[in-house]
């Protein structure tokens, strides 16, 4: 397929790209994308190719995974309502809060280093999702760096670097279950276990992680953000004419009137779903490591094999859904919701994720589409003759990363990226799970620090700091840990 259409192959993918980079419409690239690939299919019949599109979306639904995955993603949008309408955020930022006082008061400097540190820590705990964790760190913390002297840019780079980094690194959330996806389409058997074994070379989401710290402890800034840091420490949290992002109703939900905030209404549906995933894994995979391994094998060996051969998507499915009911009987028994409110709140939140399912279920189609196509096999042998396997991870990360920058979506890349970095790792006998790194390690950085992405801006919002202000005090530090993780796949791609 892809000798016979040589250079096509490419086309939807790449037209795919140039029109997100363009347009900043991703939804609308995803599909012109793959209704390109299908005209091209048909020999350049546009009204097949139209239909083959069509049929091409309702296939995603033909694999359970995919759907039980797209299902997924639409129900932690009824978790994450539940948790701010219960006052279960509120009380965990009270919660938190009452801690903290103690920092304040002091006087000796290390309340600075102290809270700073404990903004990291509650930003990277809180890893079921980036938005929810940018918005806590946020709003818990702001006051009390306003009161320090501690700049809103400092705030707001702490919340972004601690939100998609923890997230895509203990991957128990939609983020786990999109890549496990992508991955089974690409025809690996275990889908889970390849994405752990990756994670260990995801150099830039590790180094955005723990620059945090390093900067924290050692005081070391540069850049705007060495500015932003003096003038605070003068008084002013907000740089001269500045426009800080206040608008928070537009990203979360009040909690009910009359409610008391509980930390637990919070901890609970995380723990639970959390807890479940891996529970479900080794259940779902029990069966084939019992054949794999035998009857004779221990009970340490069993519950590894088994966790790594279970179905991500029918383990985190199953623990969303459970998460959900336990929160229904919960809030039920504090006298907090109704079971009809129960359900509202459950549409109303699967509607809040209703365009995060339809960005994977474009994502699906079009990594099935390449596949098809060949076109990581096409770009693999285009490349053979001049590029060295050892540089695959490295030119994998650079154009992942400089993707998702342009268009502000880290799923997005992951969807146009994975079906040709996968396919054509194997054919130049690459680093497959460097590769793959490669690949989620750029979209992170995206997700991190381009100024259209949506955990930039709520990071902004959170933090009522100006936008701008807060990408171009980033920057520096993103771009730090960016070379860091390219020097790092140069280096090792070669060992």
């Amino acid at each position: 397929m892809a000798e016979q259409l040589g250079f096509l192959t490419l086309l939807p993918p790449v037209i795919a790209i140039v029109l997100a980079i363009a347009t900043r419409q991703v939804f609308i690239s995803l599909f012109v994308g793959i209704f390109l690939g299908y005209v091209i299919l048909s020999g350049g019949n546009v009204w097949i190719g139209f239909l083959d599109t069509l049929q091409g979306l309702v296939d995603v639904f033909a694999d359970a995974g995919n759907t039980r995955t797209i299902m997924f993603c639409a129900l932690v949008g009824a978790l994450i309502v539940f948790m701010q309408r219960s006052g279960g955020v509120n009380g965990f930022i009270e919660a938190i809060d009452r801690r903290l006082v103690k920092y304040e008061r002091r006087k000796d400097g290390s309340s600075r280093t102290v809270v700073q540190l404990l903004a990291w820590a509650t930003g990277t705990v809180v890893f079921v999702e980036s938005s929810i964790s940018v918005l806590t760190v946020g709003t818990l913390y702001r006051p009390i760096f306003d009161k320090l002297g501690l700049s809103r840019e400092k705030l707001a780079y702490i919340a972004d670097s601690s939100s998609a980094p923890s997230s895509i690194l203990i991957p128990f959330n939609g983020w786990g279950a999109f890549i496990m996806t992508l991955l089974a389409t690409e025809g690996f058997a275990n889908p889970f276990g390849t994405m752990l074994r990756a994670l260990g070379y995801n150099f830039y989401a590790f180094a955005a992680l723990f620059l945090v710290p390093v900067v924290v402890l050692t005081g070391i800034e540069w850049g705007p953000m060495k500015k932003a840091e003096r003038r605070a420490r003068e008084g002013k949290v907000l740089n001269e004419g500045a426009t800080p992002v206040v608008d928070e109703s537009l990203t979360s939900v009040e909690a009910k009137e009359g409610v008391q905030p509980k930390a637990i209404n919070m901890i609970v549906p995380i723990v639970v779903m959390v807890v479940c995933m891996p529970f479900m894994l080794a259940y779902t995979g029990w069966a084939d490591a019992r054949e794999l391994l035998g009857g004779d094998a221990g009970a340490g060996a069993m519950l590894f094999q088994s966790i790594g051969s279970g179905s991500g998507s029918t383990a985190v499915l199953t623990a969303v859904s459970i998460s959900i009911l336990v929160s229904i009987a919960i809030y039920k028994a504090q006298g907090i919701f109704g079971i009809r409110e129960s359900v509202d709140l459950v549409l109303k939140g699967i509607a809040g994720l209703i365009p995060l399912a339809l960005l994977m279920l474009l994502a699906f189609a079009i990594g099935a589409l390449c596949k098809q196509l060949e076109t990581g096999i096409y770009v693999s042998e285009l490349a053979r003759g001049w590029l060295s396997p050892g540089l695959v991870p490295f030119l994998v990360f650079v154009v992942t990363c400089f993707i998702a920058f342009s268009t502000g979506t880290s799923w997005g890349t992951f969807a146009i990226m994975i079906p040709i970095a996968v396919p054509m790792a194997r054919e130049m006998d690459a680093n497959v799970l460097m590769a793959i790194a490669a690949v989620l390690g750029g979209g992170v950085f995206g997700d991190h620090c381009s100024p259209i992405s949506d955990t930039t801006i709520l990071s902004s919002l959170a933090s009522a700091t100006d936008h701008i202000d807060h990408v171009k005090t980033q920057l520096p530090y993103a771009g730090l840990a960016g070379g860091i993780a390219a020097a790092l796949y140069l280096i090792l791609g070669f060992v």
